[in-house]
């Protein structure tokens, strides 16, 4: 086991903390890809040897500094590959590190379902199912050739050496890239749909006037969604051109949210996240020609200078008005 995939339980008013936890890997390996907004993967060949630790006694390093540190408990999956290890990872519980130790894959693999494996969307999942290949392991166990004709030649051949336990992920070192987040707490665990959207709405739209202030186009939007039990899903989205525009940004994030299919989840709170910052200057944008579009950027344009003038809550969409 040589990578850690690392999760910090860090609150939302505390997600600008991550690159200062970032640094508390670098300690260890220099080899530390981030996962914003809460995580990190981390190389730890040299590591092993030269601590004379293996990654499991790493791990339980790291957490133990974290929490004495940062008052931040984080939860560890441990594997060959970035790949086991984000799977471990799901398994994890504070305290103790999941771990797949190299030649236990398959056993850790194979009563999975399909779609826990990474890639494996829904409609590849569905298909798979259709044809009794709904676990790993049965997965691995069919001929090449059937999966290739299911679901094409490159993917796979890709399908089914992860399912076999191959895994060719590489950690690639980053930094945090500079990114903007608006948080939508609830008073109460919110079951209502329509809240849901509401506050998405009210944090697509204040990201959207943010990056206009700046003078900055996002890339990428990631929602995190954080339950009652204190578990939270994150999904990301590169946008078909880089925006500030806020009617974009919600109907990405009303995608994101939908694309969930959350059916009665008690929700703490919604979070958006504005990544892969660039200059608006250097942006372009597809002309239209649709003429409310263009309206509407042109309200966005008055209603942000109003904004300026007599404060943030100056101009709203009615619903959140209401």
């Amino acid at each position: 086991m040589t990578i850690l995939c690392v999760r910090f339980q860090l609150p939302p008013t505390r997600e600008a903390a991550l690159p200062e936890l970032l640094g508390l890997l670098e300690e260890f390996t220099p080899v530390v890809e981030a996962l914003p907004p809460d995580g990190a993967l981390a190389d730890l060949r040299g590591a092993e040897r030269y601590f004379g630790r293996d990654a499991v006694e790493l791990a339980s390093v790291i957490r133990v500094r974290a929490l004495a540190l940062y008052g931040v408990d984080c939860v560890i999956g441990a594997g060959p590959g970035p790949m086991l290890a984000r799977m471990a990872l799901r398994d994890a519980r504070p305290g103790l590190t999941r771990a797949v130790p190299g030649g236990g894959e398959r056993a850790f693999l194979d009563g999975k379902p399909v779609a826990a494996l990474p890639g494996v969307g829904t409609a590849t999942a569905r298909t798979l199912c259709e044809y009794g290949l709904d676990t790993l392991g049965r997965v691995a166990a069919a001929p090449l050739s059937t999966l290739q004709r299911l679901v094409g030649a490159k993917a796979g051949r890709e399908l089914h050496e992860k399912a076999q336990g191959v895994d060719r992920g590489r950690v690639v070192p980053n930094g945090v890239s500079r990114s903007l987040a608006a948080d939508r707490p609830f008073d109460r665990d919110e079951l209502d749909p329509d809240r849901h959207r509401r506050a998405l709405l009210s944090a697509a739209g204040d990201l959207g006037a943010r990056l206009r202030a700046v003078d900055k186009v996002c890339r990428t939007l990631t929602l995190t969604v954080r339950y009652a039990d204190r578990s939270a899903t994150t999904r990301s989205r590169t946008l078909s051109e880089p925006t500030a525009h806020s009617a974009a940004l919600t109907r990405t994030a009303y995608d994101l949210y939908e694309a969930l299919g959350l059916q009665r989840a008690r929700v703490r709170s919604l979070a958006l996240r504005a990544e892969s910052l660039t200059p608006a200057e250097h942006a372009s944008h597809q002309l239209t020609f649709d003429p409310v579009d263009e309206k509407v950027r042109r309200i966005e344009e008055v209603a942000d200078r109003a904004r300026a003038k007599f404060g943030p809550r100056a101009v709203m969409p009615g619903s959140l008005a209401a």
